[in-house]
């Protein structure tokens, strides 16, 4: 018998072992899914609510030998799928990103783990918690990333959502994750277990599903028809043009394309009241070689530009390389550049400098402590930028507007600082057409939804390449341009401001009592469970 046991123990154990890689590898590419992906640009958000149930079991029956080694695999590979597009930006970049996420669920699984440990019965409700906070945390800071955040992917389920308004997009997440968290306890002593969990916790159910028809009903009571707000009817150019690529002969095309496609959108309808470009679909700096005429190529080409504009009787919104002379720290007047969005009415009126870069391809600060890596950035040109101060609020065609540039918009605190100063309309200009794939524009789309519906305001993307569209304040999309294509669009959008949300007054408040709550009652278990440690000690 105990030679039996000896030959079965490590084939039990490799078997054990290889299960538990299958399902992360499973939840892994169920997370892909919900969003939109390669197989369906939409994404299957349904998918959603059971992605994380394989992870979730893997938590409860992996030894505390092996659930390190867990989290750093599922971060890597559910980051490696869903963000796949990353490596057409560069190679490095799909290392890098998915090392980052490796790094945080090296943290995050374990104390998943813990919370189960500590807390049985109940764990799931905590570890649905550390994921919300850890979705939270990922948004701060220098590396502030909110890609794969699973509310996200409910942008296309519009009376769920509503509920972002109060919450922010925060409590979508959290009855995202609870599904999964509450099925992978039940399944941790595999299918003859879950009937007895679950007659166990029918309150947890009857509770969720009690809220779950509260939100909907929210979200179905909701107004979701703006025909008596004030309307503002705009114009779109979607070029279809990587603007960095191909130098002046490049910039030349590119603003032909402009000038001819907004042309045409005026021609079918001259009643459009303002024209939106994309982000820095214009290049050479209109300012700084207007002012500073050493290359005559690029001023002539300014020059037309700035000439269109003036003959125009509408307001452009455009997106621009702004150039300035500033004092670097020696007090020497230096050229600095910002990601700029511009205002011409006839003449330059106002410039938004972006306020929020991307890590890496747009701000990088740490040339002394990783100088391998910056001389590695520098070789592919990236485009860095100084960080602009100013959150600023355009006034044109009767409306007040600000214009998040590209990933600004999927920060939900810049969004509400622009109502709060104001802003009756977010107007996002953005270039995703590097990344050659419409799931990583589609993505990217998907948190602006919440946007619009967190303020309760329209929401309108200009873009390259994709994706063009309009978002009305209850997070539906009314028209788009097809990705990839070079179009111009016009449409109707109200200007809607009868309502000034929660989550505009209050902000991630929900995302930060959920840390406190999270992270006391995690610190309160460990205390609890060490006493019962000493204690059984000194008993002995």
């Amino acid at each position: 018998m105990s030679s039996t046991t000896a030959v079965q123990s490590p084939v039990g154990g490799a078997k054990r072992i290889f299960t538990e890689i299958g399902l992360l590898a499973l939840s892994a590419v169920l997370f892909a899914l919900s969003f939109p992906n390669v197989l369906n640009v939409w994404g299957l958000f349904p998918l959603a609510f059971i992605c994380l149930v394989p992870l979730f079991i893997v938590v409860h029956t992996a030894g505390w030998g092996r659930i390190f080694v867990y989290g750093i695999a599922f971060g890597y590979a559910c980051y490696a799928l869903f963000n796949y597009w990353l490596s057409t930006f560069h190679p490095l970049a799909i290392v890098i990103v998915p090392v980052i996420y490796a790094a945080y669920f090296l943290v995050l699984v374990p104390l998943m783990k813990l919370a189960d440990s500590l807390f049985p019965r109940w764990g799931f409700l905590l570890q649905s918690g550390l994921w919300m906070g850890y979705e939270y945390l990922r948004t701060l800071g220098f590396l502030g990333y909110p890609y794969g955040n699973l509310g996200y992917s409910q942008y296309l389920f519009r009376p769920f959502i509503q509920i972002s308004s109060v919450f922010g997009f925060w409590f979508v997440s959290l009855m995202v994750v609870l599904p999964s968290a509450f099925l992978g306890n039940a399944l941790k002593n595999g299918l003859s277990g879950f009937k007895p969990y679950i007659k166990k916790n029918k309150l947890f159910i009857y509770i969720y599903a009690a809220v779950f028809i509260a939100v909907l009903i929210f979200g179905f009571t909701t107004p979701s028809n703006f025909d008596d707000s004030p309307q503002i009817k705009l114009g779109f150019v979607q070029h279809n043009a990587d603007s960095w690529k191909g130098g002046t002969r490049q910039f030349e095309s590119n603003k032909n394309k402009l000038i001819e496609l907004s042309g045409k959108a005026l021609e079918e309808d001259p009643g459009i009241e303002m024209m939106i470009w994309s982000e820095t679909c214009f290049v050479p700096g209109i300012d700084w070689h207007t002012r500073y005429r050493n290359d005559p190529v690029r001023y002539r080409m300014v020059k037309d530009l700035t000439d269109f504009f003036a003959t125009q009787d509408i307001p452009y919104v455009i997106g621009n390389d702004d150039g300035q002379l500033e004092p670097n720290e020696d007090g020497e007047l230096v050229r600095v550049d910002y990601n700029a969005v511009l205002l011409y009415d006839k003449e330059l009126k106002q410039t938004y400098r972006k306020t929020h870069l991307v890590p890496f391809s747009e701000n990088f600060p740490y040339e002394k402590q990783l100088p391998w890596l910056y001389e590695e950035f520098k070789k592919r040109e990236f485009h860095w930028w100084k960080k602009g101060t100013e959150y600023t609020v355009f006034e044109a065609a009767g409306i007040k507007f600000s214009t998040p540039i590209c990933f600004e918009d999927v920060f939900g605190y810049l969004s509400r600082i622009y109502v709060n100063n104001g802003a009756q309309i977010i107007v996002n200009l953005t270039n995703d057409s590097w990344s050659g794939s419409v799931p990583a524009e589609m993505q990217h789309m998907a948190m602006g939804v919440f946007r619009a519906v967190e303020n309760r305001r329209t929401m309108v993307r200009g873009t390259n390449a994709g994706i063009t569209c309009t978002i009305e304040p209850d997070g539906e999309i009314t028209a788009m341009i097809a990705p990839f294509e070079e179009n111009y669009m016009i449409n109707t959008v109200p200007v809607y401001e009868e309502t000034t949300t929660l989550y505009t007054r209050w902000g991630d408040w929900f995302a930060v009592l959920n840390l406190v709550v999270t992270l006391t009652v995690l610190a309160a278990g460990i205390v609890v469970s060490l006493v019962r440690i000493i204690n059984r000690r000194r008993a002995k």
